[in-house]
């Protein structure tokens, strides 16, 4: 049996995790493709590195080209990272005949219609589980599970440094400073998290799993992105005595073949299950019109947890080796991209209002929302020994982003209007 032999760009976390799962599970990944799949390359920045996995030095190389242009090597898997460089990497491996695994969101997020148009020239597979979600088998699911559906809504926890923050945030009543700085010291933020906390990673997985599951070409600029980082103790208190937990969801939806997808801190309603999705971990759910909803929940990064989804396209790859096959799975995006406009984007708010502690302000607010068609759910105003200020809580029926706009332009020039302090989405 001849083996598969693999090119590795990159050992880093996932890479490791790579390494151990292929050399110690060699006898069940052999019996699944029918031959034995070996590393035979890989590329580092530091051959003479310590490394924490025994590696024989003679496969390492600083040369990341040595590893695309070997002519025995039938799979390049990058886990390095990077964006433009890479970028030329994969195209390079692609015109040679090699076939592509990466966990590289950043680079398919920004350039995956490029380089799936290349494999498709070329009959190479580009697969690229690990890049949302990490061990979830979600981009697989859209892929084959939902082939025969047609999704309308994609709504999920993609980012694990962010789920993280807001549980401990949520759970200790901690504030958002201290709880990042606990997570840099336990590495699940990076020592500059702002991809993470301004929503930026999610916006890309979000691009990635929106293109998948809507088959269009959704591009990083079509998503809404709004962070975590002006999210307060005082925010998530209120919307747990209100009966929801704050998220940064990934909302997708598609209505007549016009969607809208957003990235943003929601209150979730505390029985939905994604309410329960705490610490690092993910979720997607995913909506079909015939199978209904539908919930994936599991790791999101992490050695072993991604590397498994890296390994699964290797096999993925293997086997289609076998059969002939390479390069006739890619998903083409076949439907013209249609954006809804804001008055066609609908959603529940909810508004925390600082203002004047006087008779007739809460008149006046409410007038303003009727004024703009923006029917209100709850309204609740109570002291706060902490804010001279009144507070107006307030909670709308499903508006429109074009009227929500409207009454918030128009609450900045009311006087009596002290500050807007929260505005968040509200699920459920």
């Amino acid at each position: 049996m001849k083996p598969v032999k693999v090119g590795l760009l990159g050992l880093g976390t996932v890479g490791t995790g790579v390494v151990r799962i292929v050399e110690g599970n060699q006898e069940d990944l052999s019996s699944q493709v029918g031959s034995p799949i070996i590393i035979e390359k890989i590329a580092v920045k530091n051959t003479e590195k310590d490394r924490v996995i025994a590696v024989d030095r003679a496969k390492l190389t600083e040369d990341p080209w040595e590893v695309i242009r070997h002519p025995d090597i039938d799979v390049i898997v990058e886990v390095m990272g990077g964006i433009d460089q890479t970028k030329e990497y994969i195209l390079e491996a692609l015109e040679r005949g090699k076939h592509i695994v990466t966990a590289n969101k950043d680079l398919m997020a920004l350039h995956g219609s490029e380089i799936l148009a290349k494999a498709q020239e070329k009959q190479c597979d580009v697969f690229y589980e690990a890049s949302v979600a990490g061990g979830i088998p979600i981009i697989r699911t859209l892929i084959e599970g939902f082939s025969s559906d047609r999704i309308t809504r994609i709504m999920g926890i993609v980012n694990g440094t962010t789920n993280f923050i807001l549980t401990k945030m949520s759970q200790e009543g901690a504030s958002y400073e201290e709880v990042l700085a606990e997570a840099q010291a336990l590495g699940y933020a990076e020592s500059d998290p702002t991809s993470d906390v301004e929503g930026l990673d999610a916006a890309r997985k979000m691009a990635i799993l929106s293109t998948l599951g809507f088959r269009t070409n959704v591009e990083l600029k079509d998503v809404t992105v709004k962070g975590i980082s002006s999210v307060t103790r005082e925010d998530i208190t209120y919307a747990r005595r209100l009966g929801y937990e704050m998220k940064l969801l990934g909302i997708a939806d598609r209505i007549d073949d016009e969607i809208t997808i957003s990235v943003q801190p929601t209150m979730v309603r505390q029985n939905h299950p994604i309410a329960s999705v705490n610490g690092v971990f993910n979720a997607v759910y995913v909506h079909g019109e015939a199978v209904g909803e539908t919930m994936f929940y599991g790791a999101g990064a992490g050695e072993l947890p991604t590397a498994t989804s890296v390994v699964a396209d290797i096999v993925a790859v293997t086997k289609n080796l076998k059969l002939g096959v390479n390069g006739l799975k890619a998903i083409v995006s076949y439907k013209t991209k249609r954006l809804q406009s804001d008055e066609q984007i609908v959603s529940k708010n909810f508004i925390l209002l600082h203002v004047d502690d006087k008779a007739g302000v809460l008149a006046q607010i409410t007038q303003i929302f009727a004024e703009y068609d923006v029917s209100l759910a709850s309204v609740v105003q109570q002291p706060n020994e902490h804010n001279p200020d009144a507070e107006i809580i307030i909670v709308t029926h499903n508006a429109s982003k074009a009227s929500m706009d409207k009454v918030l332009k128009h609450f900045e020039s009311l006087s009596v209007i002290r500050r807007i302090k929260s505005v968040y989405r509200v699920e459920g």
